[in-house]
């Protein structure tokens, strides 16, 4: 993504070819960027919902807590994902946000959205399009993490991040960041952080993966996916329409 792309035009080309004139458009819904931190919540769950946000710089993440204490990290965002376009319908949020590392933010107010709407029933489609692909995205993680044994888990998550890095980067390389912690990785994963630990150590020792601090390097991409039963990536499957 270019420095002067806007990601919500970004985001949206990946489900439709816009016009010049739809790129201006959502270019400006986008308002200043806002420099987050490492840690920092952006919304908390239960906040009335007035606007979503383009993740321009950083990762984050949505969770929730559960009735005894826990945490439950739901979704992983990278830049240039769009946060809580699924919510626009809702009157308060359904989970909170908070960064992994530090970046950068743009909000968006979805009384915006809603003039876009009158004004393009076009981008109101792209709009549909790209909320029915996170509900996609949702489903089959569920398919993918219930019932099933830890390195199972563990090499589904490593290798949709590995396909989503590489999708929206364009980058072929076999290294990518990865700027969660044991305890973050298994509150996605439903799982303790000595699960995650010795799972990660047994792919190591297997050849299958390379760790460095904050980085996994796939070594052997087939038997990851084969582990994680991932055939082949589902931004791959978006039917792109004029």
């Amino acid at each position: 993504m270019g420095q002067q792309e806007g990601c919500i035009a970004h985001h949206f080309s990946r489900y439709a070819t816009l016009s010049e004139n739809d790129r201006r458009q959502l270019d400006a819904l986008e308002g200043t960027a806002i420099d987050a931190t490492k840690g920092q919540v952006i919304w908390h769950e239960g906040d009335l919902v007035r606007d979503f946000c383009a993740l321009r710089r950083g990762w984050a993440y949505s969770f929730r807590y559960m009735e005894d204490g826990t945490r439950h990290i739901l979704e992983i965002f990278l830049p240039g994902d769009i946060i809580g376009l699924h919510e626009f319908s809702f009157r308060y949020r359904l989970s909170s946000v908070a960064m992994l590392e530090d970046g950068e933010i743009r909000t968006v107010a979805n009384r915006q959205l809603l003039s876009l709407f009158r004004e393009s029933s076009s981008l109101m489609s792209v709009c549909f399009a790209v909320c029915s692909y996170r509900q996609a995205v949702l489903s089959e993680r569920l398919v993918h993490l219930s019932r099933r044994s830890a390195r199972q888990r563990v090499a589904y998550l490593l290798l949709k991040i590995f396909c989503r890095l590489q999708y929206n980067d364009d980058d072929s390389s076999e290294s990518f960041r990865l700027p969660l912690s044991q305890q973050q990785l298994a509150d996605a994963l439903g799982l303790s952080p000595v699960h995650v630990s010795r799972t990660l150590t047994a792919f190591r020792q297997e050849g299958v993966i390379k760790l460095a601090p904050g980085w996994v390097t796939v070594l052997d991409r087939p038997a990851l996916a084969s582990e994680g039963g991932v055939v082949g990536c589902l931004q791959d499957r978006i039917a792109h329409t004029a």
